[in-house]
């Protein structure tokens, strides 16, 4: 049997900012995410299997994608850890959820972090196959598998 291709659609509020940057996004501000994470394999075709003729059911996808993704970002300020962030750690009751990574956290690179963070995380001949995250309804970075 052919592959398909299931996808599922997910979004999370989030701020961030682009610390060294020269534009509006150097300062901390937020969007409504969009993320659509898209998984490939062959359709179940045991017919003693509950999930019969799925690639992959949307409710595990969902499982996997909120458990990695969307119940740790959601509602967080995300910054770069070349930031003063222990400024903003001397105010834990507005700064909460809050996420230093390694990188600038622009749209290109949180798609190439969220894909890393799932890559590995699907049964066996489930594939990651497409992260696309909308930082805004128009503008959008997207990860493929090679």
């Amino acid at each position: 049997m052919a592959k398909v291709r299931v996808t599922k659609i997910f979004r999370f509020e989030m701020a961030h900012a682009l610390w060294g940057y020269d534009g509006l996004c150097r300062s901390v501000h937020g969007h409504s995410y969009i993320l659509k994470i898209t998984v490939s394999g062959t359709p179940i075709e045991d017919p003693n299997n509950i999930k019969l003729g799925m690639v992959m059911d949307f409710g595990d996808l969902k499982r996997l994608v909120h458990k990695y993704i969307v119940d740790v970002y959601d509602h967080s300020l995300v910054l770069s850890k070349r930031a003063p962030v222990e400024l903003i750690e001397q105010i834990p009751e507005m700064f909460e959820r809050r996420i230093w990574v390694d990188f600038q956290p622009t749209a290109e690179n949180l798609v190439l972090y969220y894909a890393s963070l799932l890559k590995d995380k699907f049964p066996e001949g489930i594939t990651l196959e497409t992260v696309r995250l909308y930082e805004t309804a128009n503008s959008y970075a997207e990860w493929q598998a090679e």
